[in-house]
């Protein structure tokens, strides 16, 4: 079934990103909007909402505060209707527990009919007929009904997906999986009688540290594996925060596309490192359990490429291949739960192929990105493609970062409205990126 009525804009995806945006449109009804997303309900990264893990952005990184503080879709809102204004303000912290938020965004999904779960769009095709417009066809995920739409512009927030090293994807998924999958394969560890984390970012001291907590009860060997020269803090001074501003995407966007790469790649500790708490949770858990001479049962490997993995020959486990980067010597690793904390990538639909006649790309496969988060298209017209996932080549190292996401969306919106519906500050940092003139 395809309707004839043309959408100001569809969405593809409810992330956090994308659900930020439905929320701030419904106080805009000049504006029809729909957001599809393929999951039944909102969900995020279901698999480590694990108790006692914080967000690493304060509240107000909301989906609308720093938008409009008076919205009915603020967190603060969302608090005082469920009665619990005065328990959290006894908590006294800006960070909240990472379950919490996700209560909250599906709060905010419950309420909003233009988002729709459980539709996943097929394919986007771009018509230049008497008027030009996108087509989206999207398929209900348990009737397999397709229906079409139409739209003069998308939003692409189509996330990102988990990366496991090649020679890790033959093996069995509950034995070898990615911090991803860890929820659901809880019980599966606590049957283990060895568990190896590989990584060194957040999901996998989080990962070690609730493995760590659970390791007296289930007795199991631990052992965390990274090529990292350490187990690094984030920098999160809040000087170095300020790169998470519109100041400094703004610095950051106007560099060469070769300067921006460059730049990028040695920023790894604002965005890839441990937060302090979990690095001191972990650290004081290791201490108590050496109290009296005791013997921890835990490994902590770093300078360790992992070079691949194999089935232990005739019985249960596998063996890690590694290499001492520094020493150059190779060692095997044995283990019987595998979890690989190796990162995620920006997850590109397929459909997005169908586009590229009027997609500009660059050399390296990435498209390119207007500052206002339009998508830079080959040809003219007057419909657009904004877009929040993979955008680090263009717009840096707050990308992903929920601090930036309602500034994103205000960007987008007065672009879409063509008047300053938001007002953009100048200047929101203290420090300047760019030399003074």
């Amino acid at each position: 079934m395809s309707s004839d009525k043309i959408y100001d804009l569809i969405g593809v995806g409810v992330g956090p990103f994308n659900l930020s945006m439905a929320a701030l449109l419904d106080d805009h009804s000049e504006v029809d909007a729909l957001f599809f997303e393929q999951r039944s309900s909102f969900d995020w990264h279901p698999g480590m909402l694990i108790e006692g893990t914080k967000m690493q952005v304060p509240f107000i990184a909301d989906l609308v505060t720093m938008a409009n503080p008076k919205s009915h879709y603020s967190f603060l809102n969302y608090i005082n209707e469920h009665g619990r204004m005065y328990p959290f303000y006894f908590l006294q912290r800006l960070d909240i527990p990472r379950r919490e938020y996700n209560d909250y965004c599906q709060w905010v999904a419950a309420q909003l009919s233009s988002c729709q779960f459980g539709t996943k769009v097929e394919s986007v095709r771009y018509i230049e007929d008497n008027e030009t417009y996108f087509e989206v066809l999207v398929v209900d995920t348990d009737t397999g009904e397709r229906n079409g739409f139409k739209s003069k512009h998308i939003l692409l927030g189509t996330g990102s997906v988990p990366v496991m090293p090649a020679s890790f994807n033959q093996l069995p998924k509950e034995d070898v999986f990615h911090t991803a999958q860890f929820k659901e394969n809880i019980h599966r560890c606590r049957k283990a009688e060895s568990i190896t984390v590989i990584g060194s970012g957040q999901s996998a001291a989080e990962t070690f540290r609730e493995l760590l907590n659970e390791q007296r009860e289930h007795n199991f060997r631990l052992d965390w594996i990274t090529r990292s020269p350490g187990f690094a803090s984030m920098e999160e001074s809040k000087l170095s925060l300020e790169h998470f501003s519109p100041d400094y995407v703004n610095y950051f966007y106007q560099l060469p596309q070769s300067k921006k790469d460059e730049v990028f790649a040695t920023q790894g500790l604002y965005y890839k490192g441990i937060s302090t708490h979990t690095v001191t949770d972990i650290y004081d858990l290791l201490y108590e359990y050496s109290v009296g001479g005791e013997n921890p049962n835990v490994g902590l490997q770093v300078l360790t490429e992992v070079n691949g993995i194999t089935k232990k020959p005739g019985s249960k486990g596998y063996e890690i291949a590694c290499t001492h980067h520094q020493e150059g010597s190779s060692f095997t690793h044995e283990t019987e739960v595998v979890i690989a904390a190796t990162g995620y990538k920006p997850y590109v639909p397929d459909f997005v192929k169908s586009l590229e006649g009027i997609i500009e790309w660059d050399e390296k496969g990435r498209y390119k990105v207007e500052a206002d988060y339009r998508i830079r298209k080959i040809k003219m017209a007057d419909n657009e493609i904004y877009v929040h996932s993979g955008i680090s080549h263009s717009h840096g190292v707050g990308s992903t970062n929920l601090g930036l996401a309602v500034h994103r969306n205000k960007v987008i919106i007065n672009h879409l409205l063509k008047r300053d519906v938001y007002p953009i500050p100048d200047q929101n940092v203290f420090q300047s990126f760019k030399p003074k003139k």
